[in-house]
């Protein structure tokens, strides 16, 4: 909510995505060789070891067809298909994640008809996948599920409700014993008790946690009747005159937003009293904390005492965890205030808004890189990066190549992106839906978030960033390190016990460096072929294998390669915006 909030709101769009499949084509027999794409759906978002993962396609397949089952390049297990539907086990193990094809061979040319991640993981915060809900209006409960259900496929495992409650200090409408059926919210839009009820429902049907949304410090401006005290809030002066206030426009808006202060014990008990009655009522898993950033100015208590945001912060964190030690806590640091003592405060995971002047993709880079460096153990990272945000201004697409060179990014640097709900966000207003998704970019998406899952042990699981030494020759496009540079390729690298990942992100075609792409002009890449690539390894290498969100579904391959001294040279088959090279050493 920081920034000005968006004067239209819109209508709800029901955004559901169930396939990454190409031009579909019939099988000529039953028997026969099909290489017709296909779509595969698991029952859940993600699992707990020891569940059982149901799959299903789109359409019935040759019985020549082949099921495989990997972690990371790793082949566990092969078995015919049978039908549409089958069952499962993966190995007991915690916290990992699995690729799993289904492919079809003859006369020796091996055709991969589709893929599928699974995240088998015990707790949702290792490895954060956060979607979001913005509109309550009054749904059956077939619209609801086809909601979740689409975003089960990209195995959100997390749903933020934002803007559900009533009013930002009394988020429940009604009491506890009578909970109002339907109230207005912040826009005045009319939200149903059914509608959030059934949401969260839904979301634990797929294995997602839901996540109410409210301010740390916000009260309305008839909040002296509920109960908050004018020694509770923020002023901009010592003497208590003026309250300091997020202005609304009205009369959409039904209120401005006044801040207290977050340290303030009497406001944090007030505030967990009142997140108790929202439990009593909604199955709510956690809390998810908002801020409006860095105010740029000197706040008091009403003791003319100025206050320190990010500590009190702090505090009001502490306090939540302490009331309900049992819910989530994330915090949202916008564009990282206060983000070193929301880290180290008890949040389950970290969440930063990026705005303005953190521009670049190098940005985005660095971010992720602090947070990673402000817990110990490491928190992961979601980045709340809107998309093609003037292009939002009126109706129309997404850019997929801005969407997906950003994607690759943030994935590639180990971190999430805080982008997928009913619709995809293009403005910090969740509501604002005036850009589409593409079918393009709709199936792209489903291969990007099968693959973040998929090999999520190497891209989030705590590995060392590093700088390989990598370059082309032959003429090939010039290679450079981190931070990228337009008209090359960016590389990125990473250390994980004895795997050396090399992250080659497509730069060439770019005509600009900023991630959020604002009017979406930035051009699709061009696909680059065999890139004669030399990497200095200093160590024996067993074997070398690449992955890619843009080929085979994100299916592994393994690479050639010739050591000459300690310099390890192979053949990058093609790169279109990010291929993952792996080299595992001896």
């Amino acid at each position: 909510m920081n920034k000005p909030i968006l004067l239209s709101c819109v209508f709800f769009l029901v955004f559901a995505f169930f396939s990454c499949k190409k031009e579909e084509n019939k099988p000529d027999s039953p028997v026969s060789p099909s290489f017709t794409s296909v779509s595969i759906s698991t029952d859940k978002a993600c699992y707990h070891p020891g569940e059982e993962v149901i799959f299903e396609t789109d359409k019935e397949l040759s019985s020549s067809v082949r099921i495989r089952y990997r972690h990371l390049n790793t082949l566990i297990e092969e078995t015919d298909y049978t039908g549409k539907i089958w069952k499962w086990t993966p190995p007991s193990s915690d916290y990992t994640g699995y690729m799993v094809d289904v492919y079809e061979s003859s006369d020796g040319v091996e055709k991969i008809l589709g893929s599928i991640a699974v995240d088998v993981s015990s707790d949702w915060c290792r490895f954060p996948r956060y979607g979001f809900l913005s509109e309550y209006q009054q749904m059956s409960s077939s619209a609801i599920d086809f909601v979740v259900k689409g975003l089960s496929r990209y195995h959100i495992n997390g749903l933020q409700f934002y803007d559900w409650h009533y009013d930002h200090h009394r988020p429940l409408a009604g009491t506890v014993s009578n909970p109002a059926a339907v109230w207005k919210d912040i826009a005045n839009r009319d939200n149903y008790l059914n509608t959030v009820k059934g949401y969260i429902d839904a979301a634990h049907h797929y294995n997602m946690k839901a996540m109410f949304y409210n301010l740390a410090y916000g009260a309305l401006n008839n909040a002296a009747a509920d109960g908050v005290m004018d020694q509770w809030y923020l002023y901009t002066d010592a003497a208590h005159v003026n309250k300091d206030y997020h202005a609304l426009p009205s009369p959409m808006f039904k209120s401005d937003i006044f801040l207290t202060d977050p340290s303030n014990p009497q406001w944090q008990q007030y505030l967990a009293q009142r997140n108790t009655d929202v439990y009593e009522v909604f199955d709510f898993d956690g809390f998810h904390i908002d801020q409006l950033g860095n105010r740029n100015r000197t706040l008091y208590n009403y003791s003319g005492t100025p206050v320190d945001l990010p500590s009190a912060f702090h505090s009001f964190i502490q306090e939540m965890k302490s009331d309900k030690p049992d819910k989530y806590l994330v915090m949202n640091a916008v564009n990282q205030y206060g983000q070193a003592e929301i880290a180290s405060a008890p949040v389950d995971f970290l969440y930063s808004e990026v705005w303005s002047p953190n521009d670049e993709f190098d940005d985005l880079g660095r971010i992720i890189s602090e947070n990673n460096a402000s817990c110990n153990p490491r928190k992961n990272t979601v980045l709340a990066a809107y998309m093609n945000y003037d292009l939002a201004g009126n109706a129309g697409y997404f850019n997929t190549p801005g969407v997906l060179l950003a994607n690759a990014v943030i994935f590639a640097l180990g971190g999430a992106h805080l982008e997928l709900g009913e619709h995809m966000l293009a403005r910090q207003y969740f509501p604002n839906n005036n850009l589409q998704i593409s079918g393009q970019l709709r199936d792209a998406l489903i291969c990007y978030y099968d693959f973040l899952v998929a090999y999520q042990n190497l891209l989030r699981d705590g590995a060392v960033l590093n700088k390989p030494e990598v370059s082309s020759y032959n003429s090939q496009p010039e290679m450079g390190s981190w931070p990228p540079e337009t008209g090359k390729v960016a590389i990125t690298g990473s250390l994980s016990d004895n795997r050396q990942v090399l992250n080659f992100i497509n730069f060439t075609s770019a005509t600009h460096l900023q991630w959020r792409d604002s009017n979406g002009t930035q051009p699709e890449p061009v696909t680059l072929k065999n890139l004669s690539i030399s990497f200095k390894a200093g160590r024996p290498v067993r074997q070398i294998w690449m992955a890619s969100p843009d080929k085979n579904y994100g299916v592994p391959e393994n690479i050639d390669f010739a050591v000459n001294a300690e310099v390890v040279e192979f053949t990058l088959p093609e790169l279109k915006y990010w291929d993952m090279l792996v080299v595992e050493y001896e």
